[in-house]
């Protein structure tokens, strides 16, 4: 199996465009790795530098202790699942299995028995003679993930590879993925905007914004221990809410709003004081006040009300920002209506105002 190292790679194309600055990643041998981030953050552009079809421009790009900066796609030992399948739609689902075993000269009866094998594995077995124009969505799927299960790459590569399909049949295919991964005990490298995706797949989630890395860390160290406001506005539904303000003494203070701060939180934050600072409130860290509770409470009017199955996004203006939370179907709230919410102060986040790096984490 693999293991794949980027050091201080560069990716420039024609007219000193930037797509992958500076990138230093160590993807351990069968770890699940997401590259999570907006369209044109790089992460496509860094998973064809893996594959071969983009050259790196500067920097050293290695497969366990060999550096493969000009090593050709045909010798990376990688197979690759693309967001449009890429199927060949004259060939049947047998021969599109089949097609790569043959370019490398397998020998027939070794093509058939890893073949039938993988179709059984995937459950297209009554699919193999037909041809790609007669499958479901969900079915071209499997053959492409087939195709390239079929070759026992070093390196699983995937490009997007549900955002063709309905949003039923991502989440079980989520499932399949993980437990292909399982079963593989091979290095995966996954693409994905979908946060969803990311938080549910991955070993660990690199974040990338213009074509650099914001973070690398477990699904949960991103989300609970955010290195910056983008990577916190990335990830959460609806997305966390930001206040601007100042720490003073033990609270954050904005205009008339007062929120108090753990003291696990202000102890590090001594030398602030009086600084500008951004307050990030996940839309899930509240819940209805108590009229007793002091230094935690959030009020204003409810803006909008949004169900979403079992939950509601609620919308409120609070200081004049128009926030987001989301709440219980079972609460029963109506527009204008002047709300209070407490807030769970033990799960703030604070980030530098011009910066927006993280300050407690």
């Amino acid at each position: 199996m693999t293991s794949i190292t980027f050091k201080n790679v560069n990716k420039r194309y024609a007219g000193g465009v930037l797509a992958v600055d500076n990138l230093n990643l160590s993807i351990k041998d069968k770890e699940f790795i997401v590259l999570l981030g907006p369209s044109g953050c790089g992460k496509s552009t860094t998973l064809n530098i893996i594959a071969g079809l983009e050259e790196v421009s500067d920097g050293e790009l290695c497969f366990d202790d060999d550096i493969v900066n000009f090593t050709p796609p045909h010798r990376r030992d990688v197979a690759m699942v693309f967001q449009s399948y890429a199927l060949y739609p004259h060939k049947s689902v047998y021969e599109n299995l089949a097609f790569g075993l043959r370019m490398r000269k397998t020998k027939a009866d070794e093509i058939d028995r890893r073949v039938r094998d993988i179709a059984e594995r995937l459950e297209i077995t009554h699919l193999l003679e037909r041809r790609p124009s007669q499958l479901s969505g969900g079915q071209r799927q499997r053959v492409a993930l087939g195709r390239a299960m079929v070759r026992r790459p070093g390196v699983f590569l995937m490009d997007e590879p549900l955002s063709n399909l309905d949003a039923a049949l991502r989440i079980s295919m989520r499932a399949e993925i993980k437990e292909l991964h399982r079963a593989m005990q091979t290095t995966f490298v996954y693409v994905t905007h979908d946060q969803a995706e990311a938080l549910t797949l991955a070993d660990r989630i690199v974040v990338m914004q213009h074509g650099v890395v914001q973070q690398i860390g477990t699904p949960d160290q991103i989300y609970e221990k955010p290195a910056n406001t983008f990577v916190a506005s990335f990830l959460g539904n609806p997305p966390i809410n930001y206040i601007d303000g100042r720490i003073e003494g033990a609270r954050f203070r904005s205009g008339g709003l007062q929120l108090a701060l753990p003291s696990a939180v202000t102890e590090r934050l001594a030398n602030i004081e009086g600084r500008p600072v951004r307050l990030g409130i996940r839309a899930e860290d509240i819940s209805e006040a108590a009229p007793h509770v002091d230094g935690s409470t959030l009020s204003g009017p409810v803006t909008s009300i949004l169900p979403v199955g079992s939950d509601q996004f609620l919308g409120m203006r609070v200081e004049g920002i128009e926030m987001f939370f989301r709440i219980g179907k079972s609460v029963r709230h109506s527009e204008r209506e002047v709300i209070a919410l407490s807030v769970n102060t033990e799960r703030l986040h604070l980030f530098d105002a011009d910066s927006g790096v993280n300050l407690v984490w």
